[in-house]
């Protein structure tokens, strides 16, 4: 049993993160990594579901993109 979930049509979040995780951004209206900019990593770990790897990940893939959550 694998512990990734794939992007909803349209998402540009990694697919490598867990389904809690993709679940917890999707309850909160976020599919997009720019959409991460507007939010604090303390935010994001207020969401059921999101733990420090999930974070990791994001802000990895944020990176790679130029971009960063915000402070």
């Amino acid at each position: 049993m694998t512990d990734t979930h794939e992007s909803p049509p349209g998402s540009s979040l990694p697919e490598i993160i867990s389904k809690p995780a993709h679940r917890a951004l999707a309850g909160a209206g976020i599919v997009n990594l720019e959409q991460l900019t507007t939010i604090t990593e303390a935010e994001l770990l207020k969401l059921h579901g999101m733990g420090p790897k999930g974070i990791r990940i994001l802000r990895q893939a944020l990176a790679d993109k130029g971009l960063d959550f915000a402070k």
